[in-house]
């Protein structure tokens, strides 16, 4: 390359850091890249544990934090903020490409601000599908993107079928499988050390807000905690996402205070919590971790809800709804679930090799800035 490119990664959640963490770590070793991560939503928010910190220990060159934090009731004004905060930053170093994963609100607002103000714009994980509204802003993502790192060939056909350009997708893997396979993280006894568990043995239990279904949260949300308590397992409890419908979770949350066969944590260091999946008895509740990691560790999966419909659902995983019968009838049988490690759907673990790769090839910065629409 002529020159060397600024790249601007956007974090606004635990879960999108612990995906592209490998990503940004690769192009700050290369000299041809000026990395810089741009650090909001759920990472500055003291409730969820205040991860900022935790990225701030990764002692990357150039971070930069803004507060975005409106109301989980207003994720078109929280869209606004991250927006106006963004497109401030990126005036100030004038990034030649914008790198956004997923599907969350701030993950748009890295789109706009890139697309707008003719800055390349790629997206990581476009092309799945979830059912909920995530999938509304990972598609809209998708069509505001330049250049597009899926995990596996599915993706990148309803990639194209949305009319994006055969050249602009990288079927690239899942980056969180690199880490989940890798000998680097840490192993139980000083994760279990790390976050004071004493249990033996134990389950993991995450359960995020349906946007679209917020009305009925408090109902699903109590009913998942009284099934927690009607059972006689150990659970790692993790806090959800911050969406409509969260505080209703965090309400119910308050019945396992103090219980001895409860530890609750606003988050988890993703390296770590990899760690406490592998070795769990099973994971409950509706995060896309019973889809996309659990299964390739040969965890049990009991799934509750919509949030997950339309992702790639293996055949061994339990589907039950949100009522309270269901979950518990669902826990009663867990112990005698026997499940075998799947084979990954989502790469072969080289991620970060390909991304690097397709980052250093001339082709990929001579993409159109003026985005096409391929007809089928």
């Amino acid at each position: 390359m002529s020159k060397t490119k600024k790249i601007l990664f956007l974090t606004g959640t635990r879960a999108d850091f612990g995906k592209i963490k490998s990503l940004i770590s690769i192009l700050e070793q290369e000299s041809d890249f000026e990395v810089f991560v741009f650090v909001t939503g759920m990472h500055l928010q003291k409730e969820y544990g205040y991860t900022l910190i935790e990225i701030e220990r990764c002692n990357y060159k150039n971070l930069h934090s803004f507060e975005n934090h409106t109301h989980e009731t207003t994720m078109d004004l929280t869209l606004a903020k991250t927006i106006e905060g963004l497109s401030a930053y990126s005036k100030t170093i004038n990034p030649d490409m914008i790198i956004v994963h997923g599907d969350r609100v701030e993950t748009l607002a890295g789109a706009i601000v890139g697309s707008l103000n003719n800055i390349l714009v790629a997206h990581i994980e476009g092309g799945e599908i979830s059912g909920t509204v995530d999938e509304l802003i990972r598609h809209s993502v998708s069509k505001l993107s330049h250049i597009h790192f899926v995990s596996n060939e599915n993706a990148a056909n309803r990639l194209k079928q949305m009319g994006e350009i055969n050249s602009s997708i990288h079927a690239i893997g899942s980056p969180d499988i690199d880490i989940m396979f890798s000998n680097t993280l840490p192993n139980l006894d000083v994760a279990k050390t790390y976050y004071q568990i004493t249990f033996d043995s134990y389950a993991i239990a995450m359960f995020h807000p349906v946007t679209t279904e917020a009305k009925e949260m408090e109902r699903y949300a109590n009913d998942f905690v009284q099934a927690l308590l009607d059972d006689t397992h150990n659970y790692v409890v993790v806090f959800p996402n911050n969406d409509l419908g969260t505080n209703t979770i965090l309400e119910a949350y308050k019945k396992l205070l103090d219980h001895s066969r409860f530890r609750i944590f606003p988050s988890l260091r993703f390296e770590y919590f990899l760690t406490l999946l592998k070795n769990a008895q099973f994971i409950i509740g509706n995060s896309s971790a019973g889809i996309r990691e659990a299964p390739y560790y040969g965890i049990p999966i009991i799934n509750i809800g919509t949030r997950q419909q339309n992702r790639a659902v293996h055949a061994e995983i339990i589907n039950v709804d949100y009522n309270l019968n269901s979950i518990s009838e669902a826990l009663k049988i867990i112990d005698n679930h026997q499940v075998e490690k799947a084979k990954s759907d989502f790469g072969q673990g080289n991620s970060t090799a390909l991304f690097l790769e397709a980052l250093q090839n001339k082709d990929t910065w001579a993409i159109n800035h003026q985005k096409q629409f391929r007809d089928i």
